[in-house]
Formats: structure tokens, C-alpha cells, sequence
């Protein structure tokens, strides 16, 4: 009992889809966030040059209103033209931002909506179990790796700000376009610097978190049992079903044998009911079977005067190759034909 209480088992496949419908899903933060500031940064410097154009054309506007009258529809005038301006330089980056945030989403767990992470549960404010949370192995994790990355990162790019600090005396002596540059330059250098840090962390950030989550859905053998029972249906119940269906199948065949023409048979093991109608291009059985069930058809045939006509390799042959319901196959269309023909002269027909 304590080893199937024990979570020691891999999550199953239902398992898994389970939580994913729930909305439980390996997310790294940290990887959304260097997908996204990677976009950013270079949807930044690709839209550089449009962003600049759109901030001097404003700039511009503002500088052709110096000298006129301020008034409340000019300020209005003012506010439109503002807002416009700062919408076309924002919205590209936005967009950008966005679609990156939609693809570290898919690219971590693929194609997911589902409504049930946002529906209130009142367990998640049980302050029993926050208390207990707050002092987790996850939590621990979780600050260790925070802090760590937070110095490492602020570390290395303090490193790179101070050397760029020991160049300013001979940037001071650069025109003002090339200290510009120089900054420019500085700047791209210390954001894929800090973007590499990141991803680094980033990494192994979504290593840890697909271990956490996998071994959060880990399983007892008896909840793989239960599961498994729950999918395929309780074995006991299914042989009653089972039982029940074969029951109904045979009573209704036994109901037809009186409808027979004639009761093939081996003569003890096997017994075939046939019937022939004018409507159906060949004979067709209506009833089957060996030892006590063929006992049973001979015993109905007899209560109800259908002949009974003992051809052993016929019989065998059609109970091994035709099913209830199913006409005979053309290779015993003689045989059969021959045995027919026997009763409708017997039956003067």
C-alpha cells in the first residue's frame, strides 16, 4: 500500500492532456521574456529609422507653432496630432511584441484556450495551503535562481558600463555625431550582452520548469490502475456486458431457426440453419453453432418440423466461413443447392 500511494510513476498521455486542459502547462517565464526582448530589441533597431522620422516630424509640427495663439480647439489640434504621431512610432513595436509573446507561448506548449485557468477557485485562497506554498521546495528554487540571475546579470553588465566609463575622456574629444555613434554602438554591445546572459538563464530556467511540472504530474500505480480501468471500463463489468450482448445474439438467432429451410449438421458438434428467399441472390445463414448451442438448434428444428440433414464437410465449412446473416459463398453454391433441393422434394415444393 505505501508504494502505490508513493508518486513514483511517469504522467500518461490522458494524464498530461488533463492538465493542459486545466491550463497547466510548462511555461518559463524567462523564456517568453528573452523571446521578447530579443524582438524587441531588433524590431527596435529595424524600425530605428521610421521611429526617428516620425519623432522629427513632430518635433517639426511643434517648432512651426511657436508664435500662435493658444486656444482650446488649437490644443485639441495639438493633443490629435500628438497622440497620431506617438501611435505610429509605438504601434509597429507593439505589434512585434506581441506576435513574440504569442510565438514563446507556442513554441513552449503549443496551441492552447481553454477558459478554466481564469475561473475562480476558491482553493487557490486557502490560507493553509498559501502558507505552505510560500515555504516550498518550488518557492526555494525560485528565489535561488532570482537572485542569482539578478547578480550575474547586473554583474556582468556593470563590468561592461565601467569600461565604457574609461573611454569617456577620449569620447569627450569626438564630434557630437561620432559620440552618437559610439553610443549607439555601446548601447547594441551591452543589450546582446545582457541578452545572452538571459537566454543562458533562460535554458536552463525551462530545464528546471519541465522537470517541476512533470514531477508535479507524476502518478501512484494505483492512479495509473484507476485511470486505466476508468478508460477501458471495469473488466468484470464489461465481461457481464459482454455476457449479456452474447445472450441477446443467440436468443434472437434461436428465434429464427423455426424460419429455416434446412438444419445442416455434422452431425453432433457443429449445426447450420439456412434459409433461402426468392428476393437474395443465394442462401443465407440464420443460425450457428457447435456442441450444446447445435443440440439446441437440432431440438428447436425438430419442435417446429425443419429438416435436418446430416452433410459433415458442408457443415463444417459453413460454420467456419460464413456468418450469421451472410449469404453462402459462391464455391458451395452446389452443395448447398443439392441439400436444398433434397428438401423442397421431401417438402413438395
Amino acid at each position: 500500500m505505501a508504494d502505490d500511494a508513493e508518486k513514483t510513476e511517469e504522467p500518461t498521455p490522458k494524464k498530461i492532456e488533463d492538465a493542459r486542459k486545466e491550463g497547466n502547462v510548462p511555461k518559463s517565464q524567462d523564456t517568453s521574456g528573452v523571446i521578447t526582448l530579443f524582438v524587441a530589441i531588433l524590431a527596435t533597431l529595424m524600425l530605428f529609422p521610421y521611429m526617428s522620422n516620425h519623432m522629427l516630424l513632430l518635433f517639426k509640427y511643434y517648432f512651426s507653432l511657436i508664435g500662435t495663439p493658444l486656444d482650446k480647439l488649437f490644443m485639441i489640434d495639438i493633443a490629435i496630432v500628438t497622440i497620431k504621431e506617438f501611435l505610429l512610432i509605438i504601434m509597429p513595436l507593439a505589434i512585434a511584441v506581441a506576435i513574440s509573446g504569442v510565438i514563446a507561448a507556442l513554441a513552449q506548449f503549443g496551441f492552447l484556450f481553454t477558459t478554466k485557468a481564469i475561473m475562480p477557485d476558491f482553493k487557490k485562497i486557502d490560507p493553509i495551503k498559501g502558507t505552505k506554498n510560500l515555504f516550498s521546495m518550488k518557492k526555494l528554487i525560485e528565489s535561488v535562481k532570482i537572485t542569482f540571475k539578478s547578480f550575474t546579470t547586473l554583474g556582468i553588465g556593470f563590468v561592461f558600463f565601467f569600461l565604457y566609463i574609461l573611454e569617456l575622456p577620449t569620447v569627450a574629444l569626438f564630434s557630437l555625431g561620432e559620440q552618437l555613434v559610439w553610443l549607439k554602438d555601446k548601447a547594441i554591445i551591452l543589450a546582446f550582452v545582457m541578452l545572452l546572459i538571459i537566454f543562458v538563464f533562460a535554458m536552463i530556467d525551462i530545464v528546471i520548469v519541465r522537470k517541476q511540472y512533470f514531477d508535479g504530474l507524476k502518478m501512484s500505480k494505483q492512479e495509473i490502475k484507476d485511470e486505466m480501468k476508468n478508460m477501458e471500463g471495469d473488466p468484470l463489468i464489461k465481461g457481464k456486458i459482454r455476457q449479456i450482448q452474447m445472450q441477446a445474439s443467440r436468443k434472437r438467432m434461436m428465434a429464427e431457426v423455426p424460419n429455416a429451410d434446412v438444419i445442416i449438421t455434422n452431425p453432433t458438434h457443429y449445426a447450420v440453419a439456412l434459409k433461402y428467399e426468392e428476393s437474395k441472390r443465394a442462401p443465407y445463414v440464420v443460425a450457428k453453432g457447435m456442441d450444446n448451442i447445435a443440440q439446441q438448434i437440432k431440438k428447436i428444428a425438430r419442435e417446429n418440423n425443419v429438416h435436418i440433414v446430416q452433410n459433415p464437410p458442408l457443415a463444417r465449412s459453413l460454420y467456419a466461413d460464413v456468418e450469421i446473416d451472410k449469404p453462402i459463398p459462391e464455391e458451395l453454391f452446389a452443395a448447398v443447392a443439392e441439400v436444398l433441393a433434397y428438401v423442397y422434394k421431401m417438402n413438395k415444393k
